[in-house]
């Protein structure tokens, strides 16, 4: 990983910092500014790393902070 892309990581944790370590599909959609059926699709694909717990998904704002790393 280089100095900038940690650099980008720094930047995205601190715009975050308002947003629980553990997050909803609601407050990603806040995050990143998109729909429910996007975030949703995300979150199937596998694009932002998440784990399906009975009918909710239990996503780390980490995983959310990477994938805008990878996209940016």
């Amino acid at each position: 990983m280089n100095n900038n892309t940690n650099q980008n990581e720094q930047i995205t944790a601190t715009m975050f910092s308002d947003y629980p370590d553990v997050v909803s599909v609601e407050q990603v959609t806040e995050m990143l500014h998109i729909g429910q059926v996007l975030a949703y699709k995300l979150l199937k694909d596998g694009a932002i790393k998440a784990r399906k717990v009975g009918r909710r998904y239990i996503i780390a704002k980490r995983s959310v902070i990477e994938f805008l790393s990878e996209v940016c």
